[in-house]
């Protein structure tokens, strides 16, 4: 995009050449939009010009999704391994009440829920080993 002024008879023109393709310039005078010949021997590329459709987006596609789920996660404070489970998923729990019992650094600690509501899924099993941040027990 090349941009000229010009003085034609005491006039002045903003002249903004926008493409060239083979012969034809497709440019600008003082915003109009003109598409011009040009008269002179057409210099061939060599590389061919690529056309590609535009692309379109599935629906939806690009759009952030939100979890609709409010479960509180209730996850592991240590590496441990579970020794018992206190719930099953539908149990309804209090804020405070023991889920389950874990070992962790050979010292059993307690894990309770951290709100009110229900059970929606409970993630470990008895004597199954979790890793720091490993989510036990969903609340709704």
């Amino acid at each position: 995009m090349k941009k000229f002024k010009f003085t034609i008879s005491g006039n002045q023109y903003d002249v903004q050449i926008n493409d060239i393709e083979d012969n034809i310039a497709d440019l600008e005078v003082n915003g109009t939009q003109y598409k011009v010949e040009i008269h002179q021997e057409v210099k061939r590329n060599k590389t061919p010009k690529l056309v590609r459709k535009p692309v379109q987006k599935a629906p939806g596609e690009g759009e952030i999704q939100k979890k609709s789920s409010k479960a509180k996660a209730i996850k592991a404070p240590l590496p441990g391994t579970i020794l018992s489970i206190a719930v099953k998923e539908g149990d309804t729990v209090t804020k405070g009440q023991t889920l389950m019992v874990m070992e962790a650094m050979k010292m059993e600690n307690s894990i309770m829920a951290e709100a009110d509501g229900t059970v929606a899924a409970v993630k470990v099993s008895a004597g199954q080993s979790v890793l720091q941040d490993d989510v036990l027990v969903e609340i709704a």
